[in-house]
């Protein structure tokens, strides 16, 4: 009995092709993949499922146009929603490290949407008819404005469902232990030396106003993300698209993905340039920032538990050391930190990317793509994991920051409008020489009696002078 054979001979302008016959790639694919063998880094799924989204609204608009017959833009709908639906991730085998307009992904779409209609229509893979990749998947549409288009529709749905949900999660956690911690009294610390006191809800305030901020750096960049090349076609001038073309594609993508798009005015701009993208990887760097700054602070305020700081507690994870039992470890924030870094990073490439437009075409796009959506998606997953493995839980230690209260040189502070700096600085010196509490040295040189001491130094007025002593929510 004959086996079917395991591999198909597909033909295109250049030739003849061999391609593994379960394969929905077409010729321009294989012939890239033979080409580009470079690294394992393959471009990520969100980013072929937005080519699935892209093929679908360029039908759409193409039909609406009259250019695309009904029987073949319904084929072309019908496989271009299953790739935005993710049923073909597998069929995208391609390398970030190919040309620099991304044409063979774009390719890979076009082939993969050809030949599953076709299969639909009841023709075999491979043979390009009655759904040609080029002619009927690609219709009025080129990689150089397809792929930038792609990569914003990309970036944005990835901001609005994965980052900004998971941003807004770590925000309203860091938010809500604010407000539980907001009662407790600790000393602050500059210079990472004491200083005066504050409340440990004072801190995870600021660290949700960090997060807040950042949030509304994301959100600020929207406007141009929304802005897309489509309908530039090869060099921006829209050949070979009708006019009209990208205001209708525009309103398809808008009524499938509920993305605000409009037409880059300047398609020229959207295809040599992607300054909006690079403002995206800016905004998502100061979330790096920010959250290698409260991540460190979490894990050294929790360091000890008996001979650090020790003024945290850091949840349980389940994981210890390998060699000293039950030591716990802040390995959720050291997640949160490296993934931050490899953001930092990835920043640089996305800089120097975007600086590659030479003339009509950005030639870089697959690279900086890659970078913007791997810091998207640390970031996102680990803001989520660090708010739900590790800030959730999160408790205090009120004995340890009590005692640290007590015996904090800097209270003497208080005394300053009373007694004047030199007074207070004697104090200061002596409990430090002395190993007093600067009470006791206050009595010690008579510059205080005890109960003058304790009307002039309470810990909870100094964290909140302005509110009186209270410990305003807003403050």
């Amino acid at each position: 009995m004959t086996q079917p054979s395991t591999i198909r001979i597909e033909h295109d302008a250049f030739g003849p092709v061999e391609i593994p016959a379960d394969r929905y790639w077409g010729a321009q694919t294989q012939r890239a993949l033979d080409v580009f063998a470079i690294g394992e880094e393959r471009l990520p799924t969100c980013l072929v499922r937005a080519f699935g989204l892209q093929k679908l609204a360029a039908a759409r608009a193409n039909h609406r146009l009259g250019v695309l017959e009904a029987s073949l833009a319904a084929a072309v709908e019908a496989a271009a929603r299953e790739v935005w639906e993710g049923r073909f991730d597998g069929h995208f085998p391609l390398v970030v490290w190919q040309t620099g307009s991304g044409t063979q992904t774009n390719m890979n779409a076009n082939e993969v949407i050809a030949n599953r209609a076709n299969e639909c229509l009841g023709h075999a893979l491979g043979t390009r008819s009655p759904v040609h990749p080029n002619d009927h998947v690609n219709r009025s549409q080129s990689s150089n404005d397809s792929f930038p288009t792609v990569m914003h529709l990309c970036t944005a749905l990835e901001l609005r469902d994965r980052l900004l949900p998971a941003l807004r999660l770590l925000h309203d956690t860091l938010a809500a232990k604010a407000v539980a911690f907001d009662d407790v009294v600790k000393i602050g610390r500059t210079h990472l030396m004491d200083a005066v006191p504050m409340t440990v809800g004072q801190a995870f305030r600021a660290f949700a106003a960090q997060v807040a901020s950042g949030i509304e750096r994301v959100e600020a960049v929207a406007p141009r993300l929304h802005r897309l090349a489509q309908g530039g076609t090869a060099v921006g001038s829209g050949l070979n698209a009708l006019p009209g073309f990208d205001a209708a594609f525009c309103a398809e993508v808008a009524a499938l993905s509920g993305l605000p798009v409009i037409p880059n005015p300047s398609k020229f701009e959207g295809m040599g340039a992607h300054d909006a993208l690079v403002e995206v990887s800016g905004a998502l760097n100061v979330l790096a920032v920010s959250a290698i700054k409260i991540a460190n602070d979490i894990r050294l305020l929790g360091s000890g538990p008996r001979c650090g700081l020790g003024e945290l507690v850091i949840p349980d994870d389940g994981l210890s050391s390998s060699i000293m039992p039950g030591k716990r470890n802040a390995t959720v924030a050291e997640a949160l930190v490296q993934a931050a870094f490899q953001v930092v990073g990835n920043h640089a490439t996305v800089s120097a990317a975007g600086a590659s437009g030479t003339f009509e075409l950005n030639v870089a796009k697959p690279v900086l793509i890659h970078n913007l959506l791997q810091s998207i998606r640390v970031l996102a997953d680990g803001s989520r994991v660090f708010a739900l493995r590790l800030v959730r839980d999160l408790d205090v230690d009120r004995d340890r920051l009590a005692g640290n209260v007590a015996n904090a040189l800097l209270l003497a502070t208080a005394l300053t409008p009373t007694l004047g700096y030199d007074r207070v600085a004697a104090i200061t010196r002596k409990a430090m020489s002395e190993g007093l509490t600067p009470r006791a040295a206050a009595i010690a040189l008579g510059l205080a009696t005890g109960e003058e001491y304790d009307r002039l130094v309470d810990p909870v007025a100094m964290a909140s002078p302005a509110a009186g002593g209270r410990r305003d929510p807003d403050a």
